[in-house]
């Protein structure tokens, strides 16, 4: 028994060990969500999401919440905002993405998300962008264009973009406004971080849940599957992710842990062959190539944002 927590101690203690089971259960949210198509709306599903893993983080938030109280209260405009822009336009672009194209398309889509957060800092505090940034910015796009017409790019100009790769393109700027206003965020616990952005995210998706359910109506899932599928999105990619990579981060570092965020696109293109039998074609292998050699190469050659 004695080994067996001394195993369990050192897992949670192995930055690279809890760097690897973010990424993994972030890329099966995807197929998760290409799952609940069948039994959710994709609104009501996203807003049931939040509203649960609220609820089951607040036992755990409410002694830093009370200590926080004070920077609370003086950033919750803020924090609910992340919230709403980050976790709930994001999961609910996301899974209606899902209704019109595949998980493996999504999968490798929101790797463009460095790419947004890059032209947000250009944008916003006139950071440099060099040659072999540039270089590896527009790989990525490239890599993207390919995995969305089929290897045939130069359709992507014709108006031939699948509906659902469209709308997952946008979700992927919905996330990188949110990483992006991530430098405001005040100082407190993750925790208490955590709970209010849950927060936000469950008033941000309400409203849309309750929409449609008014307009297409609602009756409970009656298969298991739809249930265990509303359980492991709200307890892996929502809690048990968040905490492996709050923890990874504070073990070795952002820079560091950011790299990882590149393995969720793999997992999740992986997860969609293994569990839902998608195809693979060689257009998502390139793709995926691409997309993550142009990011990592734009994000070893990028400057430092001025934040002054």
């Amino acid at each position: 028994m004695a080994d067996s927590n001394n195993n369990t101690g050192s897992l949670l203690a192995n930055p690279y060990v809890l760097l690897v089971i973010a990424p993994l259960f972030w890329g099966g949210n995807a197929v998760a969500g290409k799952l609940a198509t069948v039994d959710w709306l994709p609104f009501t599903i996203t807003a049931l999401r939040w509203a649960c893993a609220t609820v089951l983080l607040l036992p755990f938030a409410l002694r830093p919440l009370l200590r926080d109280k004070k920077k609370l209260k003086d950033n919750v405009v803020l924090l609910l905002g992340l919230g709403a822009v980050g976790m709930a336009m994001f999961n609910l672009l996301m899974y209606l993405a899902l209704t019109y194209t595949t998980a493996v398309n999504v999968s490798i889509i929101q790797a463009i998300m460095p790419v947004f957060i890059i032209a947000a800092n250009f944008a916003y505090f006139r950071q440099r962008v060099g040659l072999l940034q540039s270089i590896g910015l527009a790989l990525s796009i490239l890599g993207v264009m390919v995995t969305t017409t089929g290897g045939n790019p130069l359709s992507f100009f014709s108006g031939s973009l699948n509906r659902g790769d469209a709308i997952m393109l946008l979700a992927s700027a919905f996330y990188a406004a949110y990483t992006f206003g991530l430098r405001w965020r005040p100082d407190i616990h993750w925790l208490s971080f955590m709970w209010m952005i849950a927060l936000g995210a469950t008033l941000g998706t309400t409203p849309f849940a309750l929409w449609e359910i008014a307009t297409q109506g609602f009756s409970l899932p009656i298969t298991p599957t739809a249930w265990w599928v509303l359980l492991y999105v709200t307890l892996f990619p929502t809690v048990v992710s968040q905490l492996a990579y709050a923890r990874g981060v504070s073990l070795i570092g952002s820079n560091r842990a950011g790299l990882f965020i590149n393995l969720v696109p793999i997992f999740g293109s992986l997860l969609a062959i293994i569990v839902l039998g998608e195809i693979f074609g060689w257009y998502h292998a390139l793709g995926l190539v691409m997309v993550i050699g142009g990011i990592m190469l734009a994000e070893y050659f990028a400057e430092p944002a001025v934040l002054d």
